[in-house]
């Protein structure tokens, strides 16, 4: 039943995210701030240990409400079971909120309102200063997050699903939430935060080079550059400083014929021309196409085995 519940929550998506009071991420990011504020370490391994017990804690927690909406909704198809499985998978994935929030930033641009486009890249898009972005790398920075949020927030808690259902699906967003908000070199989270780090590698690893394939096969049907996606993700995917965000990011950027600067930190596709409001339309295509393929590998192997 997995596969068809992975097309339901999709399905679903469509409808909008749920108001915050009952949405799951908002729920898993009120426990880290919680956890954050209990800090109170001053050695390097006491920090460690502590963002471990937070983490550990709020990780059993995510992993028991799988297990409870699991429960809950154990029906068979007739009666619904898909459908209330897929209702509750749908708050872990982000589609629609991702496409969305690039579509915006496209407006912007396209409007000559680089102010603007800046400030919704900042608001929904990226954790970094967007202030003082060119509008080539405000095109830029929306297309990196848009492949490699593909993974992050839509491919890969649809793949720990397809492995272990709705408590690895929670699980994962946990651990993605938690990366999100105590994954960096900061002096407060450089330990403190390692385990959430790691451990939102750890499990990108498999979705992030899935979606990285999936890019260079859906190049062609998106009507991008299939050569110039696998000659660049080949090449450069382990050019960023996380072992996963590079997998998507190359492929697109490869694909798309642009180059994806993000300044001090890495270049992907140097070679390639600076990217514009327009390539935020095409990009989108792609990880349409993207997902498709992402969908065609995790659906149908269910269904040969059902």
């Amino acid at each position: 039943m997995r596969g068809r519940v992975l097309l339901l929550a999709l399905l679903l998506d469509q409808l909008g995210e749920p108001p915050p009071r009952l949405h799951p991420v908002v729920w898993m990011g009120s426990w880290l701030r919680g956890a954050r504020r209990r800090w109170r370490a001053t050695t390097p391994a006491g920090q460690v240990a502590e963002g471990a017990l937070g983490w550990g804690a709020g990780a059993a927690l995510a992993v028991g409400a799988g297990l409870l909406g699991t429960r809950l909704t154990r029906l068979p198809v007739e009666q619904g079971g898909g459908l209330w499985q897929a209702a509750l998978l749908k708050p872990l994935l982000a589609r629609r909120m991702l496409f969305e929030a690039t579509r915006a930033v496209e407006t912007a641009l396209e409007a000559g309102d680089l102010e603007r486009a800046r400030w919704l890249l900042g608001w929904h898009l990226v954790s970094r200063d967007p202030g003082a972005l060119t509008a080539p790398e405000v095109a830029g920075a929306a297309i990196e997050s848009l492949a490699e949020n593909l993974s992050d927030s839509v491919v890969a808690p649809l793949f720990w699903f397809r492995v272990g259902g709705l408590p690895l699906a929670a699980l994962y967003r946990y651990a993605n939430t938690a990366d999100a908000m105590w994954g960096y070199r900061t002096p407060e989270l450089e330990h403190a935060g390692k385990l959430a780090a790691r451990t939102d590698d750890l499990l990108n690893l498999l979705p992030a080079r899935l979606t990285g394939l999936c890019a260079v096969l859906a190049a062609g049907p998106a009507g991008l550059d299939a050569r110039g996606a696998w000659r660049v993700w080949r090449r450069e995917a382990r050019q960023t400083p996380s072992p996963n965000a590079g997998h998507p990011m190359s492929a697109f950027a490869g694909a798309l014929g642009v180059r994806l600067d993000k300044r001090g930190v890495y270049v992907l596709n140097a070679g390639g021309r600076p990217p514009g409001a327009a390539d935020l339309a095409r990009a989108r295509r792609l990880a349409r196409w993207t997902l498709t393929l992402a969908l065609v590998a995790l659906v149908f192997p269910g269904r040969r085995r059902g």
